[in-house]
């Protein structure tokens, strides 16, 4: 068949069944326009509807409850202690890392969902989750250090998800590290159950069953590998809403036998004076503020109950 070299506006052949052609296509992108169907408003409304601010829970009496709102903040962490194997970072939050191409056919993120740490560190749909009972504890109660319990997306365009995660496989793994992969489904199980730990291990046992404290650095266990929730700042993810980290199931110990920062998380509650704030923004009190550099040497006082050792 020859190629055709001229346009509707030459009155050759078929030329007013192509300006019918043309006519009907311009009909559907103007209509496909109005009701908001194209790719490209699709794609706009899908970062639109996930960085929409939520307001996270106000905690009163300094704990975590279940039916709280709150963030998983990964605390910065500007001195390199670990030789290059962790490099300095700043704070990071757990987010919802969704496909654009799923999120196209349905108004809300579906399962499975993958999982990023993001700077985003304003609470938002992507990166707010909901502390969920899983042993019928009721809304409201205090939750307590191994006490398990799950982390649950908001809902409409959260989908109500669990974090969960599972022992890898040669299948299921996580994209660059190859360690434990971390995702979010529909229906809760056994493999989205977590416990909060005590950071120091010398005191874990003693503070077990002790409320687990808001804004304050914890453990975050997986209850069927044993295994803590990590980031990983080596590994990069190109998502839809920029570079992004990747963020697995692994405890990291150092040569005492300690945690690493990378194993390091915090429950962060709302500000009750800003609106859609956290408290990350809340000013350093004065009793905690760096005391400032003196050339003059200060005297250590000494304790009144500390006898001093003199040599005869």
């Amino acid at each position: 068949m020859a190629e055709r070299t001229y346009n509707s506006g030459v009155r050759i052949h078929n030329w007013a069944e192509d300006i019918c052609l043309e006519e009907e296509v311009l009909k559907n992108f103007i209509k496909k326009k109005e009701n908001g169907e194209l790719l490209i408003q699709k794609t706009g409304f899908f970062k639109k509807n996930l960085l929409k601010k939520t307001d996270l829970a106000n905690s009163c009496d300094g704990t975590i409850h279940f039916g709280d709102m709150v963030m998983i903040v990964s605390p910065d962490n500007q001195v390199n202690r670990f030789g290059g194997t962790h490099p300095a970072h700043e704070a990071l939050s757990l987010a919802l890392n969704a496909d654009e191409s799923r999120f196209i056919k349905d108004k809300r993120v579906i399962g499975p969902c993958a999982v990023s740490a993001c700077s985003i560190l304003y609470p938002c749909i992507r990166n707010t989750f909901i502390i969920t009972s899983v042993d019928e504890s009721t809304e409201g109660e205090t939750l307590r250090y191994g006490q398990h319990f799950a982390l649950r997306t908001t809902e409409e365009y959260g989908g109500q998800l669990y974090l969960t995660s599972d022992h890898k496989t040669f299948q299921k793994y996580a994209k660059n590290s190859r360690m434990q992969e971390v995702n979010l489904i529909d229906n809760p199980t056994f493999p989205g159950c977590w416990k909060a730990l005590y950071l120091d291990p010398e005191m874990r046992l003693e503070y077990e069953g002790y409320p687990v404290p808001a804004n304050t650095k914890i453990l975050i266990n997986h209850c069927r590998t044993n295994h803590n929730l990590a980031l990983l700042y080596k590994f990069f993810l190109r998502t839809s809403f920029g570079r992004e980290f990747e963020v697995t199931t692994h405890s990291f110990f150092d040569s005492h036998k300690v945690e690493e920062d990378v194993n390091h998380w915090i429950i962060l509650t709302g500000h009750p004076n800003i609106k859609n704030g956290t408290m990350l923004q809340r000013s350093i009190p004065v009793c905690e503020e760096p005391e400032p550099k003196t050339e003059e040497k200060i005297e250590k006082k000494q304790d009144p109950d500390c006898i001093p050792y003199k040599d005869d």
